[in-house]
C-alpha cells in the first residue's frame, strides 16, 4: 500500500514539475542591446485616460495600463468611481490621465514556450507621489517593429513622445 502512495505522490510532483517549465517565463532587461539602446528614460505625455489594473486570468509583475479599446474586460468609460473596483476579469487599481506624465524605465523581454515577447516598463515622472509608479504599457504598443528585430513602440492614440529641448 505505501509503495502506491509513493508512486502517487512521485507522480503528482512530475506532473507539478511539468506545468511549471511549460508555463514559466524567463524575464531579461535588454537596454544595453543596440536595438534598444536610447530608449530608457525617453519621456511620454498620457494622450486618453486609461486604466491602471491588473488581469486576473494572467499574472503580470507590474500593473497594465489600457482602455476599454484594447482590453474588453474594462469599462467603456474611465472614471474614478471604478478604481477599487472588482470586476470579473480586472480589478481596476488606479487612472493614468491625459497629460501624465511618463518615461521608459526598462525594455524587458520574456521568453517563453509560447515565445518571445518585449514590453516596456514606463515610470511616472511623479512615482512619489503614485500607488502604483511602475506599469507595464504592454497592451498600448505596437509591436510591429518586433519582427524586425527591433523594440515595440507606444502607439500615438495612447502615449506621445515628450518634445525635450
Amino acid at each position: 500500500m505505501f509503495k502506491w502512495i509513493l508512486a502517487a505522490a512521485a507522480a503528482v510532483l512530475l506532473v507539478v514539475f511539468i506545468i511549471w517549465q511549460v508555463n514559466s517565463v524567463k524575464t531579461s532587461y535588454v537596454n544595453g542591446l543596440d536595438a534598444y539602446q536610447g530608449m530608457q528614460d525617453r519621456q511620454y505625455i498620457v494622450e486618453r485616460d486609461c486604466y491602471i489594473f491588473k488581469l486576473k486570468d494572467r499574472d503580470t509583475e507590474l500593473p497594465l495600463v489600457a482602455d476599454h479599446e484594447v482590453e474588453s474586460a474594462l469599462p467603456p468609460e474611465v472614471e474614478q468611481k471604478y478604481v477599487g473596483a472588482d470586476l470579473p476579469r480586472v480589478r481596476i487599481l488606479g487612472i493614468a490621465h491625459v497629460g501624465d506624465r511618463l518615461k521608459i524605465a526598462s525594455v524587458r523581454r520574456e521568453e517563453g514556450r509560447k515565445g518571445t515577447h518585449l514590453t516596456l516598463e514606463m515610470l511616472f515622472l511623479d512615482e512619489d507621489q503614485r500607488p502604483y509608479p511602475r506599469l507595464d504599457s504592454d497592451l498600448i504598443l505596437d509591436h510591429g517593429p518586433e519582427a524586425q528585430g527591433k523594440a515595440p513602440q507606444p502607439l500615438p492614440i495612447y502615449l506621445i513622445e515628450a518634445v525635450m529641448h
